[in-house]
């Protein structure tokens, strides 16, 4: 037999076939040979497709500081600052750009456009966002809950809150388990009125998620249902647990509101120049420290504070308030100044699809045509019945002479047991002067002592009003019948066109009402 030698050994060569063990050996080996070449040869194909993944979708740059602090607080719903969210605007048209079908970057891109026309009054970022979050769902229709969210809140911002509430459940319903769908949800049902939803959806939002903001969410409806203790509390909490500046400003800003509403005038500009101090963009607390400065009868500080607010954030209700105060100094035509800006504000936001009716009804009650207050205020009780927009429709009818409609308005804005939980002084003003109007004496004594009760200071106008009305209504007799019926639910279908105003006490200068905070 022949010999074969094999690293220096000699060794009988042997038939694999009539061998058991050596044809094992063999059949091994070839098993082993094959998977390492498969193993090769597959990662040499999986770095190919890597590479070409890489190219085609190439990793995103991280922004820049500015913009990472903004994007942070879009993703956790949090209040931004106008500088970080134009940067980060700036860095998502960048990415867009180069990566047109990147769903989460318009996402982002939406989102921030709706949170820097919130916090700028500027309507034109609107269109904008809603083109970058239809663009987004367009790319990604399933699992794209950032887009329906953003979509939520820019409706919210519109004051579409029907549109709001469609975009909020359909994104609870594809998501349920992802809590920033739930803020702008319960919005939504606040503005259609709808207080029991929206605590539903607050307790179904405080099993998820407990972060500050979460926290100035459940504050508002807390005080939207008259708990007020506990809106502060939150806040307080909310303002303490927030780390950016800009957050922990908006929640001392809403704080401030609390207390305005207290008739706290301190503890209200407190809170006001604290969150100044945090973030000098906060022009809701400049605006905010103009209502407190000129409830301590500092006037010429409070005009200031509101003109500074103005020239950054023209609110169409920031220019009602500074004409007021205007007219209560006896400046009538520096009041008739703000009342066109005013003007010009709504049809611009009209152009952008807000819709501002409510403070342009509130406006044109007091310092226009009251039957085109009441059309508006139909108008806007139909698509959305929330509380603020049934005491100016309340206020509208009896401005117009309608005060027997007018009180079923004003009872469904002011009855805990109607949706009317909210205790707001000019709400409570409102439906004492409709009820002595009608010559219920209790129930309008009643009512105008809450209204100081609540906040001696809510108007610089009608304060002094209630306080006359209150004087002529004269000590209660034992005599008095008590309330009649303003029980009864408030209608809501549209009415025919209302009657002339008719005659009604004046304020100094000619002035109406100043607006409630929202």
């Amino acid at each position: 037999m022949e010999r074969r030698t094999v690293r220096g050994e000699i060794r009988p060569e042997t038939d694999p076939e009539t061998d058991p063990e050596t044809a094992r050996r063999q059949r091994a080996r070839t098993v082993r040979r094959t998977l390492a070449a498969l193993v090769a040869c597959g990662a040499v194909a999986g770095g190919g497709w890597t590479l070409l993944a890489s190219q085609r979708q190439p990793e995103r740059p991280p922004p820049a500081a500015p913009a990472a602090g903004a994007l942070a607080a879009v993703a956790a719903g949090a209040p931004a600052s106008p500088a970080g969210l134009t940067a980060l605007i700036e860095d998502r048209e960048r990415l867009v750009r180069d990566r047109p079908r990147d769903a989460g970057a318009w996402a982002v891109l939406g989102a921030a456009y709706v949170e820097r026309g919130r916090r700028t009054a500027d309507a034109r970022n609107y269109p904008k966002a809603e083109r970058a979050l239809r663009t987004s769902l367009r790319l990604r229709a399933a699992g794209n809950g950032a887009a329906l969210d953003g979509l939520t809140a820019l409706a919210v911002e519109r004051r579409d809150f029907r549109a709001a509430r469609a975009w909020g459940e359909e994104a609870l319903k594809r998501e349920p388990g992802r809590w920033t769908a739930y803020p702008p949800l319960i919005d939504a049902y606040t503005g259609l009125g709808d207080h029991k939803a929206a605590e539903r959806t607050l307790d179904r939002l405080l099993k998820l998620h407990q972060g500050p903001a979460v926290k100035a969410r459940a504050a508002g409806v807390y005080w939207d249902r008259g708990r007020r203790e506990d809106a502060a509390a939150q806040l307080s909490d909310a303002a303490a647990a927030a780390t950016a500046p800009a957050e922990r400003a908006e929640y001392l800003e809403q704080a401030g509101r609390i207390a305005w509403e207290r008739g706290d005038r301190e503890d209200a500009l407190r809170h006001f120049d604290a969150a100044v101090r945090l973030d000098p963009d906060q022009w809701a607390a400049r605006a905010g420290q103009g209502r407190a400065l000129a409830a301590l009868g500092r006037d010429v500080d409070a005009v200031k504070a509101y003109r500074r607010a103005l020239a950054h954030r023209p609110c169409p209700e920031y220019a009602l308030e500074l004409g007021e105060l205007y007219q209560a100094l006896g400046l009538g035509p520096q009041a008739r100044t703000q009342y066109d800006l005013l003007r010009t504000r709504v049809g611009q936001d009209a152009a952008e699809g807000v819709d501002d009716e409510l403070v342009l009804g509130r406006f044109e009650a007091d310092h226009g045509d009251a039957r085109s207050a009441v059309l508006r205020l139909r108008g806007e009780w139909q698509r959305q019945p929330g509380t603020a927009v049934a005491d100016a429709l309340g206020w509208a009818l009896h401005r117009a002479g309608q005060d027997e409609e007018a009180l079923k308005f004003a009872a469904a804005a002011t009855d805990a047991a109607k949706g009317g939980g909210v205790r707001m002084a000019l709400y409570a003003y409102h439906r004492g002067m409709i009820e002595r109007a009608l010559d219920l004496s209790g129930p309008a004594r009643r009512h105008l002592e809450l209204a100081l009760r609540t906040n001696p200071y809510f108007s610089p106008l009608w304060v002094p009003s209630a306080r006359k009305a209150l004087a002529d209504l004269g000590e209660p007799s034992a005599e008095e019948p008590p309330s009649p019926s303003a029980e009864e639910p408030a209608p809501r279908s549209p009415d025919t066109p209302a009657p002339p105003a008719a005659e009604e006490p004046s304020p100094p200068s000619g002035a109406g009402p100043s607006r409630p905070l929202t």
